[in-house]
């Protein structure tokens, strides 16, 4: 029996994720970078994220020389010896990126592509398999209202399809359909849980369609862009961003059927405005905080998606 007999879901693609078609998205070129200091948006403003590196590992004290920075100076050696003592670090040999994947309830739906929640896992693939082909350790951070499932970075191959396979069998998948979205957290309460398990030095990149978004999820985000390169991973429905055109449509749940009207011009423009702040609020924050933004719809190409929110510069 082939990998993709085993692991064949019954359930459309668009709508679930298969494990063979996950692994398949290595053979898919890159053309984008994830190297520390050339992530960057092709969109307006080119948000940089801060170059810290890779990840920075402490070495030892010495006495304080000059040319040193201040910044690095032990006070607590400094303060027991008598004179100025600096921190030494040393350059880890592989950075941590780690793909925090949302899978909460709002996550899955979409009126054209894809569900929200397997574009997000498609992408993750991808910049998991490019991960590995630069050298780098390879971890994950999966939360839903079901569970929230560590995976610590690993390097090398195993870590990746291991990842993948916790992605396949998450309990999210299986959940009863039609049911109201009633988390069990809050956003903010689920990236303080992520601050706790993300390493300093990490490449933390967080692909959702950020509801429930507010002062609190920006406080945890500044906290972990403070040791961390951040990126967002907008992704969302066409429909969640502009209403068909002025009309009558017949929607449906698989169980119910209604009547939707889009006549009133001013209701499709609040409808507009709302998404649009909603976008623009994630938008500034990532530039404020020099952090990649790169938004991603349900019915666009994701490896496209990400050559063009990652430019690969030549040399890279």
């Amino acid at each position: 029996m082939s990998m993709r007999q085993a692991t064949k879901t019954s359930r459309p693609p668009e709508i679930s994720l298969d494990l063979a078609d996950l692994i398949a998205l290595r053979g898919e070129r890159g053309g984008f970078s994830l190297r520390p200091g050339q992530i960057r948006a092709a969109l307006s403003g080119g948000y940089l994220s801060r170059v810290r590196g890779r990840g920075m590992e402490f070495a030892e004290v010495r006495s304080y020389q000059a040319g040193d920075d201040v910044r690095s100076i032990d006070w607590r050696v400094t303060a027991r010896q008598g004179k100025p003592h600096t921190k030494l670090f040393q350059e880890e040999r592989e950075r941590a990126v780690l793909l925090a994947i949302d899978y909460r309830r709002p996550m899955f739906f979409a009126t054209r592509g894809c569900f929200k929640a397997v574009q997000a896992s498609k992408l993750a693939a991808l910049l998991a398999w490019h991960a590995l082909e630069q050298g780098d350790r390879v971890g994950a951070f999966l939360f839903s209202e079901e569970r929230q499932c560590d995976l610590r970075p690993q390097l090398g191959k195993a870590g990746v399809l291991n990842l993948l396979r916790q992605m396949v069998a998450d309990p999210a998948w299986q959940r009863p359909l039609h049911q109201p979205f009633e988390p069990r957290q809050r956003l903010a309460q689920t990236l303080m849980r992520l601050r706790r398990v993300a390493r300093p030095g990490s490449l933390i990149l967080l692909l959702s369609d950020f509801a429930q978004w507010d002062e609190q999820v920006e406080k945890q985000l500044s906290l972990l862009s403070r040791h961390n390169d951040l990126g967002l991973i907008f992704c969302y429905d066409p429909l969640e961003a502009e209403l068909p055109p002025a009309g009558s449509y017949r929607v449906s749940d698989g169980e119910r059927d209604l009547t939707m009207s889009t006549l009133d011009r001013s209701g499709r423009e609040r409808y507009q405005e709302n998404f649009a702040q909603h976008r623009q609020q994630i938008e500034q924050f990532c530039r404020k905080k020099r952090s990649l933004f790169l938004p991603c719809t349900t019915n666009q190409d994701p490896l496209d998606c990400l050559r063009q929110g990652l430019l690969k510069r030549s040399g890279a």
